[in-house]
């Protein structure tokens, strides 16, 4: 097909030329007809619609070559001597010479408006085709659907082979229209080369001549995602440079399509992460709330036995330790929570972070000690739930410290000192006589 476009485009311009010279000959008959009649003023003025016409149809070669013939035609027929090029009067060498400028000048109008006409034609078009290309890769979700179907528009508007490759060291396909494809060993290298310098590479360009494929880099803000390769059957490059524009505005919205596929993957697989942590969290606090009262009861029990000195001493210090190290566990478990996930706790003027461990008070940063936070963490954890002080002494100070109330009220107090708008009638901490405290929040 493109051989046949040099023979194809000298056949147009030598018809153009010989177009232009018969409309001359035409008008000139015409002249030779009106001028026995009416006289030979203005038969000057029946050579312009050749020039225009012939800028019109064909450009301004062709119409140049029109004004020129129309001043000879003129002179030779229609200024003494007839027949002759050679003027005796002023008056004629005045008018063959304003044909010939008025000639020349409307032929430049009229190829210039041409010209410009088609300008606007070649542009609406590409448009048009980017803006078909866009719309198609926006009914595609996945990158692989977007793959195909820019794969399948490349090979039916540049009628040649299409394919999309992707990777960061070993190119893989991702799509190939006819289906079937396959890459040479030069072919690989020349897309590889393409998805790391962000370079056109392969036959017909300065970079790896052997291969059978061109690759064009498929760009967008984070750098290179992915390359098309274009081949023809007849190894003719695939696009020449009026294309090539085109070719470059198909991958930049081919570019957006894959970035969009990606952020909307990224997304979906971001929220399946949070409702499976949520899961998770849940999961762990449920199993923290079901064994918990279990081993506290087993822990009783053993401390019971121990009291009235009943049973194997040996087998209830092991009971209890193991009682001990599972509890130490779960806990550990459910501290696993994705604390990032949960936004910040605010409560009065007070602003709790548990992912980030700050505290703040009307903006300002609280300094705690560390058992003072992890109260207010496992408070915060659980806020407005009512948690008992074993668990509040358990949690922080350890089961072996469970019975140690004191502690828990030292601390309490000191968050309250910090935190609290007035101490003594506390409303961030509140205390439920003879079970425990609750974060209202």
């Amino acid at each position: 097909m493109n051989e046949a476009l040099p023979n194809a485009s000298l056949l147009a311009r030598v018809q153009a030329y010989a177009g232009a010279t018969a409309l001359v000959a035409i008008l000139t008959l015409v002249g030779l007809w009106v001028a026995p009649r009416w006289g030979t003023a203005p038969v000057d003025m029946i050579y312009l619609p050749a020039v225009l016409a012939t800028a019109t149809l064909w450009g301004l070669g062709p119409a140049i070559v029109a004004g020129v013939a129309a001043a000879l035609a003129y002179n030779f027929f229609f200024t003494t001597p007839i027949h002759t090029f050679r003027m005796d009067r002023v008056a004629d060498v005045v008018t063959v010479v304003v044909l010939l400028i008025v000639a020349l000048v409307t032929s430049q109008l009229a190829a210039a408006i041409r010209k410009q006409a088609r300008l606007a034609g070649a542009h609406a078009a590409r448009n048009a085709t980017i803006a078909g290309f866009a719309g198609k890769l926006l009914s595609s979700s996945s990158e692989a659907a977007i793959a195909e179907t820019a794969s399948a528009e490349l090979h039916r508007l540049f009628d040649c082979n299409a394919i999309l490759v992707s990777g960061v060291r070993t190119p893989e396909v991702l799509a190939a229209v006819p289906e079937g494809n396959r890459l040479t060993p030069s072919d690989i290298a020349a897309a590889a080369l393409t998805l790391e310098k962000g370079e056109a590479a392969g036959r017909g360009t300065s970079r790896i001549q052997p291969a059978e494929w061109v690759f064009h880099p498929v760009k967008s803000s984070g750098g290179i995602i992915a390359a098309a390769g274009l081949a023809r059957d007849d190894g003719m490059p695939p696009v020449d440079e009026r294309q090539l524009l085109l070719l470059t505005n198909l991958l930049d919205q081919l570019a957006l399509a894959l970035e969009r596929a990606r952020l909307e993957r990224e997304a979906r697989e971001f929220a399946e992460t949070r409702e499976r942590d949520k899961l998770r969290t849940s999961l762990l606090s449920s199993i923290g709330q079901d064994l918990r009262p279990r081993l506290t009861a087993i822990d009783r029990a053993v401390r019971e036995l121990r009291r009235n000195a009943t049973g194997n001493t040996d087998l209830l210090s092991t009971i209890g330790l193991e009682a001990m190290q599972l509890d130490r566990y779960i806990a550990n478990l459910v501290e696993l929570g994705p604390e990032g996930d949960q936004p910040p706790i605010e409560a009065e003027a007070v602003r709790i972070d548990l992912f980030n461990h700050v505290v703040s008070r009307n903006g300002e940063p609280v300094h705690l000690t560390p058992k003072e936070y992890a109260v207010l963490a496992e408070l915060a954890k659980h806020r407005g739930r009512l948690l008992s002080h074993a668990h509040l002494l358990r949690t922080v100070w350890g089961p072996a410290q469970e019975r140690q109330i004191e502690y828990l009220r030292v601390a309490v107090r000191a968050l309250r000192q910090k935190l609290e708008a007035e101490p003594s009638n506390p409303r961030l901490i509140v205390n439920e006589p003879g079970a425990g405290y609750r974060l209202v929040a």
